[in-house]
This record gives structure tokens, C-alpha cells and sequence, in this order.
């Protein structure tokens, strides 16, 4: 003899209804006293943190790190050319030393 379950209090109870990655809506049932699943939000201590830190700014392309970066890029790139006059000077020095 099979047993008969009682699942219309089941079937019945509100969904999630959150959109899914496939666009579909949730069809779990959402937690009670709440509109969405434990998935979707509707558990305790679920979602984003308050004062969200993954939208922070991590700073490399402020308009003060940009021209920190060219103007260091500039001096380095002064500082090879200085380098390599010097180089030439001296090898120009050791021709007439021979």
C-alpha cells in the first residue's frame, strides 16, 4: 500500500520569482515572512554587505595617478637620453686619448 503525501501546502506556498541567469524565474519557495528564496536574498544575513567594498576604487587611473605615472615616465625616459650623451662623450674622449 503506497503511502499518499500531502503536498498541496507545499505546491501552494509563494516563489521566489527572482530572475535567473537563463532569465526564467526562481521557482523555489520563497522564506516565510519574506518575497524572495534563501538563494535570491530572503535568508538571513543574505545579499550585499552595507557600505558595499567591492565598489571601491582601487586608484589606478585617477587623473593624479595617470600624471604621477607620465611624469615619472618622462624623467626616465630624460634620463636614458643623458645616459646615453654621457656614454658617447666618454667614448669620444677614450678616441682622442688613443
Amino acid at each position: 500500500m503506497a503511502h499518499k503525501r500531502n503536498t498541496a501546502a507545499m505546491h501552494q506556498s509563494p516563489r521566489c520569482g527572482a530572475q535567473t541567469r537563463n532569465g526564467t524565474p526562481c521557482q523555489a519557495p520563497a522564506v516565510s515572512g519574506r518575497k524572495r528564496c534563501r538563494m535570491h536574498g530572503g535568508a538571513k544575513g543574505s545579499g550585499a554587505p552595507k557600505g558595499n567594498q567591492n565598489a571601491l576604487k582601487h586608484g589606478r587611473y585617477t587623473r593624479e595617478h595617470v600624471s604621477t605615472k607620465r611624469a615619472v615616465r618622462r624623467q626616465r625616459l630624460e634620463t636614458r637620453a643623458r645616459l646615453a650623451e654621457l656614454k658617447d662623450l666618454r667614448k669620444q674622449k677614450d678616441k682622442d686619448r688613443s
